[in-house]
This record gives C-alpha cells, sequence and structure tokens, in this order.
C-alpha cells in the first residue's frame, strides 16, 4: 500500500487524478519531494520506451 507523507501532501494533490492513480498503485512509499519526482521520472521513462 503507498504512503504520501502529508509535508508533501499538497504537491500530490496538485498531480492529476489518473497521475495519482498511476503512482498508489505502484505501492511506493513517498517521504519527501525527492521520491515523488523518482515516481514521476520512472511514469515518463515507461510511457516514452512504450
Amino acid at each position: 500500500m503507498s504512503y504520501v507523507n502529508p509535508k508533501i501532501q499538497t504537491q500530490f494533490e496538485s498531480l492529476s487524478i489518473e497521475l495519482k492513480d498511476e503512482i498508489l498503485k505502484r505501492n511506493v512509499r513517498l517521504e519527501n519531494l525527492h521520491d515523488l519526482i523518482h515516481v514521476l521520472e520512472q511514469i515518463v521513462n515507461e510511457d516514452t520506451h512504450s
């Protein structure tokens, strides 16, 4: 189950619903902005290599 630290909840909530759903289904732990950026980069890289 994914976790979003309340400290970055505002940044997380600013994303589209589709993007938030994609992040949450990955079962990641987002403790800080770096973690969020890392997951977003993974999604972009997967999308560009499809």
